[in-house]
C-alpha cells in the first residue's frame, strides 16, 4: 500500500483546498476527517466543501448522518478502515483531511474500543451543580450554562456512555505521511475571525434557524462549534452579537487545541502556508509526498 496522505492543522488554514489539489495530482480519493461535516444540513458552520469546490474529486464520510443521529469515534474508525481497504484495492491513493485529531488517530493507530453502553439517565437525584461536577470528572471545561439542565443531562449521559479506549498510541497501522499546515498565530486568528463573518454573510443564521427543532435531540448541534453557541440565542436571551463573538473565540481556542494535538500525537511534517500564492504550498507539499 502506498502512503496514506493525512492533512491536518487548525481551522481556517487551507486544508480542504490543499487536499483537493493533491487529489488531482495523485489520483486520490478524500476521506473527511472533520466530525461535524459527517452530518447532513451542517454545511456553512462546518465549512463543508461544496460540490463546486470538490471539483470532481470523490469525498467520503460527508453527509452520512442526520443531525439527530449518533456517530462516535468508534463508528469513524470502522468506516475509515473499511474505506482504506476499498480505495487501496482499486489502486487509488488515499487522502484523509480534517481537524478532528482523535477521530483520525483512532482510525490510523492501534485504538481498541469496548462496546458502548446505551443507558439514558435523568439524574433526578442530582442538582445542576452536582451534574457539572460529574462532567468535570471527564473534561475540564463545561461550556453550558448552569441553568440549562437539559443540555447538562445530555452531556453527562454522553460522557458516561462513551466507549472506553485502550490503545497503543505509538503503533501506526498504515503507512502514512502526515502534513501539517501552519501560519503565524495572529494572522491565523484574523483569518478565523473573517471566516466567521463570511459564514454569517453566506447564511449561517438561516441554517441555524432551519435546525432549531432538532436542538433538543441532537448531540452535534449542542457540541459543534458554530452551532452550539446559538442554543441560548434560539431558546434564551443571548443576543446575536454575543453569539458571533463566542463563535470566533471558540474557533480560536479550538485552533490552539488542534495545534497541541497534532504536534504531540502525530509525526507531523509542518509547512508554512503561502496565502499570497497558495500554489507554492501545493507544489511544496506535492514534492514532499512524491518522494
Amino acid at each position: 500500500m502506498k502512503d496514506i496522505i493525512v492533512i491536518v492543522g487548525p481551522t481556517g488554514v487551507g486544508k480542504t483546498k490543499l487536499s483537493i489539489e493533491l487529489a488531482k495530482k495523485l489520483d486520490a480519493e478524500i476521506i473527511n476527517g472533520d466530525s461535524v461535516a459527517i452530518y447532513k444540513r451542517l454545511d456553512i458552520g462546518s465549512a463543508k466543501p461544496t460540490l463546486e469546490e470538490m471539483d470532481g474529486i470523490f469525498h467520503h464520510l460527508i453527509d452520512i448522518r442526520d443531525v439527530t443521529s449518533e456517530y462516535s469515534v468508534f463508528d469513524y474508525q470502522k468506516d475509515v478502515r473499511r474505506l482504506i481497504e476499498d480505495i487501496s484495492s482499486r489502486g487509488k491513493r488515499i487522502i484523509i483531511v480534517g481537524g478532528t485529531g482523535l477521530y483520525i488517530k483512532a482510525a490510523l493507530y492501534d485504538y481498541t474500543f469496548t462496546p458502548s453502553k446505551s443507558i439514558s439517565r435523568n439524574y433526578d437525584n442530582l442538582g445542576n451543580e452536582e451534574i457539572i461536577a460529574k462532567i468535570k470528572e471527564y473534561q475540564d471545561d463545561v461550556d453550558i450554562h448552569i441553568n440549562n439542565r437539559k443540555r447538562l443531562v445530555r452531556l453527562l449521559n454522553k460522557l458516561e456512555n462513551e466507549e472506553e479506549i485502550t490503545n497503543n498510541k505509538d503503533k501506526l497501522l498504515y503507512p502514512c505521511k502526515v502534513i501539517g499546515l501552519t501560519t503565524d498565530r495572529d494572522y491565523l486568528y484574523e483569518r478565523i475571525n473573517k471566516r466567521v463573518e463570511v459564514m454569517l454573510e453566506n447564511g449561517l443564521l438561516n441554517e441555524i434557524n432551519s435546525l432549531k427543532e432538532f436542538y433538543d435531540n441532537s448531540r452535534i448541534l449542542n457540541s459543534g462549534i458554530g452551532y452550539k453557541e446559538f442554543y441560548d440565542y434560539l431558546f434564551g436571551s443571548k443576543d446575536f452579537e454575543t453569539v458571533k463573538e463566542e463563535i470566533k473565540q471558540d474557533s480560536r481556542r479550538y485552533a490552539k487545541r488542534q495545534y497541541t494535538f497534532f504536534k504531540h500525537q502525530f509525526d507531523t511534517n509542518w509547512f508554512d502556508v503561502d496565502f499570497k500564492d497558495f500554489n507554492n504550498t501545493i507544489n511544496e507539499v506535492y514534492e514532499f509526498v512524491s518522494k
